[in-house]
């Protein structure tokens, strides 16, 4: 595992962030709702929870597919939340990729696979030759497990595991500081899906790849994440290493998406309890919460009675 350094500054720090949409006059969509994260160099940071809840919003926010409402994002010390300048865009743009959810909507069938993965060094001009442009492309196919063959053929020709290769082969060939993985696991089979995972963790080691990892299957962010950050209707309502999210969970929402994990010995299977939660029937209002911090990386939002009456919870719950 690659050693991270917490005392430096984040390569990627969100504060505040809010993405509203306005579908008329009388009603906004308030899909998030003022986050605040920081993700360190080398780490992956798992962003969690069910459909709906704002993670995918989250990514092309940062990555500014959309406008953000509200709120800082500061990405290697460029402040990229507000109006970009052309220098900061190209720096965004170079540096921070994205891994799509469905591996054959977001590559071009029109396209050979070889023009696919150069498509950004072409934009970007990082290159001083057509034979290192090819020899970028065909080191990357190496890396994610395909062959230069593999550049003169279309995506249509390939299966949905090899489709996310490619994907993944697209955002690392621009060598980027921060990748975000928005789904990218969920459209594939189960065997297919540690594959790509164990993938993206080898690349990792080798290349020193920052990743925010967006995900609502809680044992594959339990296995690639060094932090996880739990997100439910547009806030983070808990926050920590992986071992306190799963060991010690607080926030009655993270303990109903834990104990919703399938066991795989039958008998504890047949024994366990899934816990339900609905955020109205507790009567929980997130915006009235504040963080509460159980240790320096695990904090929780909710207001001091809620935090006193979860932690009881929580002991019972471990017991």
């Amino acid at each position: 595992m690659t050693e991270i350094n917490y005392q430096t500054e984040p390569l990627l720090h969100v504060e505040g962030l809010k993405q509203h949409f306005r579908i008329n006059r009388n009603f906004t969509t308030k899909a998030v709702d003022g986050i605040s994260f920081d993700i360190w160099e080398g780490e992956t940071y798992g962003l969690v929870g069910e459909s709906g809840s704002g993670k995918s919003t989250t990514g092309r926010a940062l990555i500014r597919l959309y406008d953000p409402t509200a709120g800082k994002i500061i990405f290697c010390g460029h402040d990229i939340s507000g109006r970009l300048s052309t220098e900061d865009e190209k720096f965004l743009r170079q540096n921070m990729q994205m891994i799509f959810q469905d591996p054959m909507a977001c590559l071009n069938p029109r396209k050979k696979v070889g023009d696919i993965i150069a498509q950004g060094l072409e934009i970007h001009h990082l290159y001083s030759s057509e034979e290192e442009k090819m020899r970028k492309v065909y080191s990357i196919l190496d890396k994610v497990g395909l062959s230069q063959e593999h550049a003169t053929r279309y995506p249509s020709q390939f299966s949905g595991g090899q489709r996310q290769r490619i994907g993944i082969a697209r955002a690392l060939v621009m060598n980027p500081k921060l990748v975000i993985a928005d789904e990218a696991i969920s459209a594939l089979d189960v065997s297919i899906q540690a594959q790509v995972v164990n993938l993206m963790r080898d690349l990792q080691e080798e290349l020193g790849t920052t990743y925010l990892f967006i995900a609502h299957d809680l044992s594959m962010v339990k296995y690639i994440s060094d932090r996880i950050g739990v997100m439910h209707l547009g806030y983070i309502v808990e926050t920590g290493t992986t071992d306190e999210i799963f060991m010690n969970p607080i926030h009655p929402y993270t303990r109903s998406l834990l104990s919703a994990i399938p066991h795989p010995n039958p008998v504890v299977e047949k024994n366990r309890i899934a816990l339900t939660y609905d955020k109205n029937e507790a009567g929980v209002d997130y915006s009235a919460g504040i963080l509460h911090k159980l240790t320096d990386t695990h904090s929780v939002l909710a207001t001091d009675e809620e935090f006193i009456k979860w932690q009881a919870e929580a002991e019972a719950f471990s017991l």
